[in-house]
């Protein structure tokens, strides 16, 4: 689960890492309020949505092409900056193309001259399984593009924590020394002890500021939690911004199912994390496009798997429908024919489906499907449910676009 930069700042400032004075508003009035309360004299207005690049992004139809992070000289500056950028669609390299509304602004004093701006991080290396911490001296906007020959990763054992050897190693990385040191030090250990906590999945500072007058300061912050672990912390689930969900994956979270919705056309409906991903390798390879990836937990009922269903299907993109399911023990497949013949029960199925089942009741599930019509094709494995998902997605495709050009034509005769 990802949280917004205004609450990753709360919890650092909690935790012992220092940041600088800051506000969240909902409103241009509410942000120019924000500004005056912190008596600055110049300030920051940070657009807050879930993704990064805001400084480089742009904004919808605006009037101008400054990005979603501003430095404002007065107050009135503020309440105009947060005016163009609240309820606007703002688009950043990790946005994709359509972007995100931003629905609050983060109002923050401005840092002054940096003398340094450094990157670190703590997050889990799925290379090794392994917690690990990342640090660099070359840190903000461009840090994407930085040598690998001056990025420190340095993994840690959980039990052990940072040891002396790897926060020397730290500090050496980043040049720092003295009291800089010290206050790196009291970070890094606030970032390990919420991280293992918390069961968080990354924390992220970039940049870790040196200002003119030595001091270190966490200039941004990003914080990732781990949604399965999320059942253990309360307080961390009721970070949650629901309006930072697309339509679907709100659903979907609403009923216990892992969804993320995708640019393809064909919609996709596994059991299982690896076969899911196996699912959606085969349309690619195939030459198609997924339009989600929706992994069915083992253990779902009949109206879960229903829910699941109509929620592929109620996507207007999706062209054909390929459900793969292998069915062990506790996920049986007449549970998903099951779920698939309610569906159809409600609302005729229209889509075309390709329908690959195997394993647990598998030939009993599809004498059950015999009679969904034409909408329903069996398939013998993966590679051939893929390929006959990508036929029947090019097919409709074509006979949209076809219907499409009558209906152009028709009117203009």
């Amino acid at each position: 689960m990802h949280i917004h930069e205004y609450q990753a700042k709360q919890i650092f400032k909690s935790i012992g890492i220092p940041v600088l004075a800051g506000g969240v508003a909902s409103s241009a009035d509410d942000a120019a309020e924000v500004a005056r309360k912190l008596d600055a004299g110049r300030w920051v207005v940070k657009a807050q949505i879930h993704a990064g690049g805001r400084f480089l992004g742009k904004f919808e139809n605006a009037r101008t092409d400054q990005g979603g992070v501003r430095v404002a000289k007065s107050v009135d500056e503020v309440r105009e900056a947060a005016q163009e950028m609240l309820h606007r669609v703002l688009v950043t390299p990790q946005t994709g193309p359509t972007g995100r509304v931003v629905h609050r602004v983060y109002v923050e004093q401005y840092a002054g001259d940096l003398q340094r701006e450094l990157y670190l991080a703590m997050l889990i290396d799925r290379q090794t399984s392994r917690l690990a911490i990342i640090a660099s001296a070359a840190g903000g906007e461009k840090v994407e593009s930085v040598s690998p020959d001056l990025i420190l990763k340095l993994p840690l054992d959980i039990p052990q924590g940072i040891s002396q050897d790897g926060l020397a190693r730290i500090v050496d990385q980043l040049s720092l020394d003295g009291e800089q040191a010290g206050v790196l030090d009291r970070i890094l250990r606030a970032m390990f002890d919420f991280f293992t906590s918390k069961d968080a999945s990354l924390i992220e500072i970039n940049p870790l500021a040196v200002d003119v007058g030595q001091n270190v300061v966490a200039l941004d912050a990003t914080i990732t939690l781990d949604d399965n672990a999320l059942f253990r912390h309360a307080d961390m689930e009721k970070l949650r911004d629901p309006s930072e969900l697309q339509v679907g994956e709100l659903e979907a979270a609403q009923h216990g199912l892992n969804y993320i919705k995708l640019d393809g056309n064909i919609g996709c409906l596994t059991s299982g994390a690896g076969l899911s991903l196996a699912t959606l390798d085969a349309i690619k390879l195939i030459g198609g496009e997924p339009a989600n990836f929706l992994d069915v937990p083992p253990v779902a009922e009949v109206e879960r798997v229903r829910q699941a269903f109509k929620l592929v299907l109620s996507d207007p993109g999706v062209d054909s429908v390929l459900v793969n399911v292998f069915g062990g023990g506790i996920m049986r497949c007449d549970t998903i024919a099951d779920a698939l013949i309610m569906v159809n029960r409600d609302s005729r199925v229209e889509t075309p489906l390709v329908v690959r089942l195997a394993g647990t009741n598998a030939n009993f599930a599809k004498r059950r499907l015999q009679d969904m019509g034409p909408a329903l094709t069996f398939a013998d494995n993966l590679a051939d449910a893929a390929d006959k998902a990508v036929r029947s997605a090019r097919k409709r495709e074509t006979a949209v676009r076809r219907k499409w050009w009558e209906r152009v034509m028709g009117s203009q005769r």
